[in-house]
């Protein structure tokens, strides 16, 4: 974290709890990120945020610290069971799930209150016991909250705190109705303090926030369409058979380290995987159906530096924080403008420089005005020469994987019933009447 990263305001001033206080020197934190100044003044006070910030820009520890300040200066309900939770934390994926606990686990760990993390693909039985032995703060990822919900594994009765983040890319995985079922088992939004994050506060989130918070105080901290100012982003428009050939010469010849690769589907993530290791480049691809553990091993060995390469399709554009990736490769132009923004938005992050090096090929550069658009600027072009390609590449034989289980962190294991006025992408009205809108700020 650099200074000029940082605002003004200093965490000693904030007269939070001893407990609290010293997590947040354990995790070596002063000063606090714009989007910490912004949204920590009102939720310490015990209102209701709905915040925007791009990703990297200290989110997390923001509800966190807040979550924590809250149960500590707060009882527990009357009432509640051995069972029943004090505080929930919902994440679209896995990964983000994990990465939440981790910073959960530092700057919670002289509160004395037990944390548990939730989501599909393993475990199911060590996490299923961890909460029937009784936890205060729980993360997880809807569908498995959900699933040990409707078993009486917990209960929600007594939330004290809720807090949704990537909020966006919920809707986007079709987790509105989830969100919605978990919500509405809880107190309701005047008898507990709910926090909303999301990299963009579109009208459907705004909607969830009118609905399922108590006249939230919104904060907008660097617009999503605004790309970080320390991302160097330049454009390539290679012939459909250069691509693989520019791609191995541009890793070698900058010596990319810890280095993520975007494509848009799966196939092409294998292919591109068994290319790159046949031409000497340590690539893995992570995608929607690659089991739990082995996402696990990859995401351990991308963050020490054993995997120099990581290949992605847009599974992983979000919610993955790890520090000091140097460059971001988008070998397919994503179609969906919002999701350049949040593949080059995993370099740069926390003040720290980048590049963003992205293909404009025949099959996606018709995605590019529409980028630049969003962007507000053009990206700068960089001629392809013959020097930038790799010489002698070696082709590698392809061989699919097996189709496997949908991405999203959870499945629909015991998720709740659909209904016409509610269905995957959040178009149905509740029948809730609506609370205070938002202040902006």
């Amino acid at each position: 974290m650099t200074d000029s990263h940082l605002s003004d305001l200093r965490y000693d001033s904030l007269e939070l709890v001893p407990e609290v206080a010293r997590g947040i020197a354990d995790a070596g934190f002063i000063k606090c990120t714009p989007v910490q100044a912004s949204t920590l003044p009102f939720a310490l006070q015990g209102r209701d945020v709905a915040g925007q910030a791009q990703t990297g820009t200290g989110k997390t520890a923001a509800f966190l610290v807040a979550l924590y300040q809250r149960l500590l200066t707060h009882p527990p309900a009357a009432g509640r069971s051995a069972t029943g939770i004090r505080a929930l934390v919902l994440a679209p994926t896995r990964e983000l799930a994990l990465q939440i606990y981790k910073d959960a686990e530092v700057l919670g760990s002289h509160t004395g209150l037990k944390t548990a993390v939730v989501y599909g693909g393993v475990d199911y039985e060590k996490q299923r016991q961890q909460l029937a032995d009784g936890v205060d703060v729980l993360i997880g990822t809807p569908g498995r909250v959900i699933d040990y919900f409707k078993q009486h594994v917990y209960d929600m009765r007594h939330v004290q705190v809720v807090v949704l983040d990537e909020a966006d890319r919920m809707f986007d995985l079709g987790f509105i109705a989830d969100i919605r079922y978990i919500l509405r088992r809880m107190p309701e939004p005047e008898h507990r303090q709910s926090m909303l994050f999301s990299a963009t506060l579109s009208h459907r989130v705004l909607e969830l926030a009118y609905e399922h918070m108590n006249e939230p105080e919104l904060v907008r901290i660097e617009p999503d369409r605004m790309t970080a100012d320390r991302v160097r982003q330049s454009i390539y428009f290679p012939a459909m058979e250069e691509k693989i050939p520019l791609l191995i010469g541009l890793l070698k010849q900058t010596d990319a380290h810890r280095t993520m690769v975007f494509v848009n589907t799966k196939r092409v993530a294998e292919k591109l995987e068994a290319a790159l290791m046949a031409n000497g480049l340590s690539a893995q691809a992570l995608s929607g159906d690659v089991p739990q553990n082995k996402r696990l091993r990859l995401m351990r060995e991308f963050h020490s530096g054993e995997l120099a390469v990581l290949i992605a399709t847009d599974v992983a554009s979000r919610g993955l924080h790890i520090p000091d990736v140097s460059h971001v490769f988008n070998y397919d132009l994503p179609q969906d403008r919002a999701d350049y923004v949040h593949r080059i938005g995993r370099t740069a992050r926390a003040g720290a420089d980048g590049d963003a090096i992205s293909f404009g090929c025949e099959e996606y550069a018709i995605s590019l005005p529409e980028i630049e658009d969003y962007i507000g600027h053009k990206i700068p072009v960089v001629a392809v020469s013959p020097d930038m390609l790799a010489k002698d590449v070696k082709v590698a034989a392809y061989r699919p994987r097996p189709d496997g289980p949908r991405p999203g962190g959870g499945g629909r294991r015991g998720g709740p019933p659909r209904s016409g006025g509610q269905n995957r992408s959040g178009g149905g009205r509740s029948s809730a009447p609506r609370r205070g809108g938002p202040r902006s700020r």
